[in-house]
């Protein structure tokens, strides 16, 4: 069950991937939809489902984006362990501590993109400094905002579930 939600929020990111990219060409700078998908599953405390979680969107992330394969899949890989390692040791309940996962996490996978780039490939192409704050900003929103609707659309479910259970009761 836990995979089948992974490869379809994976799918979900490839296709908002591609609409966003359709409908402003600088989305692919702005956001990165796929390391958020790793951040999410890594952030449930498990380093080993981190990391395979952060190799998948990143390999994904690598083909889908035409450039050199593999950048992104050790650089999801590495913040998918860092992830799940700060999530087995910290409390990320609160909003100001899932907002600073995320930003860290965008701003690390930058930050080994950059030294992965300087170190393998010939001509370096370091990332534009001006969408660093703009791309962390853009991790730490959507990840709040999607972990505050999952918890939100999870309580509905549960008050539906309750009230449904309770109204099913046999007659005396």
């Amino acid at each position: 069950m836990r995979l089948a939600r992974f490869l379809a929020a994976l799918a979900a990111a490839a296709l908002l991937h591609f609409v966003g990219a359709k409908a402003w060409p600088a989305f692919p700078r702005a956001v990165d939809l796929f390391l958020l998908v790793a951040m999410l599953e890594a952030r449930h405390g498990r380093p080993l489902v981190g990391m395979f979680a952060g190799l998948a969107s990143g390999l994904l992330a690598d083909g889908l984006s035409g450039g050199p394969y593999g950048l992104h899949g050790f650089a999801n890989t590495a913040v998918g362990y860092g992830t799940a390692r700060a999530a087995q040791q910290l409390v990320v309940q609160r909003t100001t501590g899932l907002a600073a996962l995320f930003a860290a996490g965008a701003a690390a996978q930058q930050a080994i993109l950059a030294a992965l780039a300087l170190i393998f490939r010939d001509r370096v192409e370091l990332p534009d400094p001006l969408w660093l704050p703009v791309q962390v900003g853009a991790a730490a929103l959507l990840g709040l905002a999607w972990t505050s609707a999952a918890a939100a659309l999870a309580r509905r479910f549960r008050f539906w579930r309750k009230s449904k259970t309770a109204k099913l009761q046999l007659p005396r």
